[in-house]
C-alpha cells in the first residue's frame, strides 16, 4: 500500500510539471508532498511492525518471580559454599 502511495505521489509530480495552470500545479505539489509523507510513514510503520516482539513471548509475572527465586537460590548457594582453591597445575 505504501508503494502505491509513493507511485501516486510520483504521478502528482508529473501532473504538476506538465500542467500549464498554476493552481493545478500547486494542488498537485501539495498532494504529492502529502502522499510522500503518508507513504514513508507507512513504510516505517511496516518496518517497525516486522521487528516488534510478540506479546506471547513476554514473560508473565509468575514466571518472572520464579526466575528471580531461582537466581536468589543460586546466589545463596554460591555464597554458602566455601571457596575451594583450584587444584595446582603440574
Amino acid at each position: 500500500m505504501s508503494w502505491l502511495l509513493l507511485l501516486l505521489a510520483l504521478g502528482a509530480i508529473v501532473v504538476a510539471f506538465t500542467t500549464t495552470s498554476v493552481p493545478v500545479a500547486v494542488v498537485a505539489l501539495l498532494l504529492s508532498l502529502a502522499l510522500v509523507v503518508v507513504g514513508v510513514l507507512g513504510l516505517l510503520a511496516q518496518r517497525v511492525g516486522e521487528r516488534s516482539r510478540s506479546e506471547a513471548m513476554m514473560v508473565d509475572p509468575v514466571e518472572l518471580r520464579r526466575l528471580r527465586e531461582q537466581a536468589q537460590a543460586r546466589r545463596a548457594a554460591t555464597a554458602a559454599t566455601p571457596d575451594v582453591p583450584p587444584p595446582p597445575s603440574a
